[in-house]
């Protein structure tokens, strides 16, 4: 592939200082939903990102940092890994949740099993079967990839909303990795067991990033990679049933394969679980028919809130859960968003009518019977094809009916039930009305052709003009939110605000194609860029007018999914090396310990601060710190000081207009006659042009600039002379 190339240089005008670093200030809790929504969009803007760019894969090696740069390196390698270790974290090794023993369908599978079955995979009887069908489920997968299981996970169907990571026990550093998990375990009487759908949902979306990637191809018995072509296959000729002797497995290779069905089988489970016993009529929690559900004629919703109770059942057991109570009824819009995106994704691996490429010719191997049933489409059953296009149906049904608000055509944050009568919230925030759009860009791409699609496009088309019109301050900048009938927030606007704005408008283009989006997408980046970025210090504001940054997982993951999403869309060229800067600096910091291989062979082998997590002095896991915050006055307070100095020299005046496109004026003042330069800088720091170098006497002076040839975004322009400097902003709008 072709590699894209890029060159960072140091300047003056970017110059670092050493006295302002990230402090990790939150460690104690864990919110799933954030973590999994950081997994989430860092996975997006790891590896597939790194491809996207020109990169190959195959040149990085994690054992060797920042070859053969560092934004191969850090997309394709430093992004993957910290997502892979928070979903290895939350679904196999913390117990934070439901343990698959008692799940659904392994609840159903062992209901149908003999008297005899129980201890046939466990050594003895117990007076359960559960276990032994979870036992026997997992040995399946082992012999389809070829790779054997770990000791003592704890894989789960249904994530707790937050926990405490601080493990309780000493790891054991011999035996961790894959051995047992054991000591891995957080601690259970320190988590919030509830459960949340935001939580779910977007652990759910995490396992279906990594699955689809895991099995979308297959191995042999020396884990050589076989790319599917629709002829070869793990199984048996016109049979859905593995053939052991054909050398074919499935998975990438042998942990791909082994990892890929069990993150499948989690989700099938959860959605299973989902559908059948938390959906609420507000009075009590039970199923769901997508077949016959009209919101209209009996609503049935996922509330915010269930709080579980659970019980010991055998010793050497896990707790099976005994009880659950509603605790809040209401019905939230980044919980249903949440939900909705994963139950979409899944969809689309597991549609038996996508030949798009070579991947999904994979995954119908995966869902044909073995190891997964196939859709009803083929069987005349429903499978988990089906469970997923239904549970999608649902949440769009309760979407519109619920959320979305007609007159003011805005979906609402908040929705309470009273006596079966939906009570709208008056509110929407910016963050939520930009991931609805994103996943109803989704939900478009797989409804195409159907009037649920027509309808969801209109709600993208009003949805992104109130954002427009409603949220905008009219100059790129986005409003946190807007209350009917009040109006926009008058709060600070926080950076994930307009991170927001920037990814839902450039979902926008794709959905609608108009350039009116393209262009609000591309004039909000360069507000985030100029309002918010720090180029000395490669970080970003949180908060207008606030000088110390307060960093969180989920206001790290918006930024990811913006800065990604305003290239690849919105074909911004500095946004990978901007993204590449706040991670190094940020998101090392917040990465609390390493779990395996970004060239971790104990200590801190590829320096980059973070220790490996036998090492790590607080007991903490691979995950996130909840917060950090990072003092950005130090270089606003030195930036002070020499324009302060400059004054004595020259008064830079700014430049008129600003925004704009596709020239301006430079207007500057020069009090001491002497040799000048006016340099024009993009926010890597790499000079774009020179406009004026020459002796200036005493006088008042305007410069033009034309940036026709440039991109949309923010640049800089730095007037030197008499030995003082000065830099201002500029926003080319294109």
């Amino acid at each position: 592939m072709k590699r894209l190339s890029q060159q960072l240089l140091t300047l003056t005008l970017f110059a670092s200082f050493a006295f302002a670093q990230v402090q990790v200030t939150k460690t104690s809790v864990y919110q799933t939903a954030e973590q999994m929504l950081l997994a989430n969009e860092i996975n997006e803007s790891g590896e597939p990102f790194a491809e996207a760019l020109g990169y190959n894969l195959d040149d990085l090696d994690p054992m060797l940092a920042n070859q053969p740069d560092s934004i191969s390196y850090t997309l394709g390698i430093d992004n993957y890994e910290y997502s892979r270790y928070q979903l290895g974290t939350i679904i196999s090794r913390s117990g934070m949740g439901l343990h698959m023993m008692w799940a659904p369908i392994i609840r159903k599978m062992a209901a149908m099993e003999s008297d005899d079955f129980d201890g046939q995979f466990t050594m003895a009887p117990n007076g359960f079967k559960e276990d032994d069908e979870l036992m026997k489920t997992i040995m399946h997968f082992s012999m389809l990839s070829n790779h054997t299981p770990p000791g003592n996970p704890w894989p789960q169907f249904a994530e707790f909303v937050s926990g405490d990571p601080h493990l309780p026990q000493a790891i054991d550093p011999d035996h961790f990795v894959w051995e047992d998990f054991s000591t891995l375990r957080w601690d259970r009487a320190k988590m919030d067991k509830t459960l949340n759908p935001a939580a779910m949902g977007q652990a759910m979306m995490k396992q279906y990033l990594w699955a689809q990637d895991m099995l979308s191809a297959f191995h042999d018995s020396e884990d050589n990679g076989i790319d599917p072509d629709g002829t070869v296959s793990p199984d048996y000729p016109d049979n859905p049933h593995f053939d052991p002797n054909n050398d074919v497995y499935f998975g990438g290779d042998a942990l791909d394969g082994f990892v890929g069905q069990v993150l499948t089988a989690e989700a099938i489970n959860k959605v299973a679980f989902l559908m059948n016993a938390l959906a609420f009529d507000g009075s009590t929690l039970g199923a769901v028919d997508p077949m016959t559900y009209d919101p209209s004629q009996g609503l049935k919703y996922f509330p915010h809130k269930i709080a579980i109770s659970e019980g010991p059942v055998a010793p050497m057991l896990p707790p099976r859960l005994n009880g659950m109570t509603v605790t809040d009824a209401g019905s939230d819009l980044f919980d249903q968003f949440s939900i909705f995106w994963g139950v979409l994704n899944f969809k689309n691996m597991m549609d038996p009518n996508n030949n798009s490429d070579a991947a999904h010719l994979a995954y119908k191997e995966v869902f044909d019977g073995d190891p997964f049933p196939p859709a009803m489409s083929i069987s005349g059953m429903p499978g988990p094809f089906d469970l997923m296009k239904g549970t999608s149906k649902v949440i769009f049904q309760n979407l519109m009916y619920m959320h979305y608000n007609r007159r003011m055509h805005s979906f609402v944050d908040r929705v309470d039930v009273e006596s079966g009568r939906v009570v709208q919230g008056n509110h929407i925030s910016t963050i939520n009305a930009a991931y609805t759009i994103v996943g109803l860009q989704k939900f478009i791409e797989e409804f195409a052709g159907s009037n649920l699609a027509n309808v969801a496009r209109k709600a993208v088309f009003t949805q992104a003009n109130f954002i427009l019109h409603k949220l905008s301050n009219g100059k790129g900048m986005y409003f946190n939110g807007y209350t009917f009938k009040k109006g926009t927030d008058r709060s600070e606007m926080t950076v994930e605000a307009q991170a927001g704005a920037v990814r839902a408008l450039y979902a926008t283009y794709q959905v609608l194609g108009k350039r009116i989006y393209l262009k609000a997408a591309n004039q909000a980046y360069a507000a985030l860029i100029g309002n918010y970025y720090v180029p000395a210090a490669h970080g970003f504001r949180t908060t207008m007018g606030e000088t110390e940054a307060t960093y969180t997982p989920f206001n790290f993951a918006v930024l990811a999914g913006a800065l990604r999403e305003a290239n690849l869309v919105g074909n911004q060229p500095a946004a990978p090396a901007i993204y590449v800067r706040f991670f190094t600096k940020v998101g090392n910091a917040m990465q609390l310990s390493e779990g395996a291989a970004t060239g971790e062979t104990g200590g801190d082998s590829d320096g980059d601060g973070i220790p490996f997590i036998p090492e790590q002095a607080d007991q903490l896991p691979p995950v996130f710190a909840s917060e950090a915050t990072y003092d950005l006055s130090s270089y606003e307070k030195t930036n002070n000081r020499r324009v302060a100095q400059n004054g004595r020299a020259f008064r830079l005046k700014g430049n008129y207009p600003n925004p704009f496109n596709p020239s301006t004026q430079i207007r500057f003042d020069v009090n001491k006659a002497g040799d000048y330069s006016l340099k024009i800088y993009d926010v890597l720091g790499q000079e774009i042009a020179l406009l004026l170098n020459k002796h200036l006497e005493k006088g008042n002076y305007q410069v033009k600039f034309n940036a026709s040839r440039l991109s949309g975004g923010v640049y800089f322009y730095q007037l030197r002379g008499n030995g003082f400097t000065q830099v201002r902003k500029l926003f080319l709008l294109k």
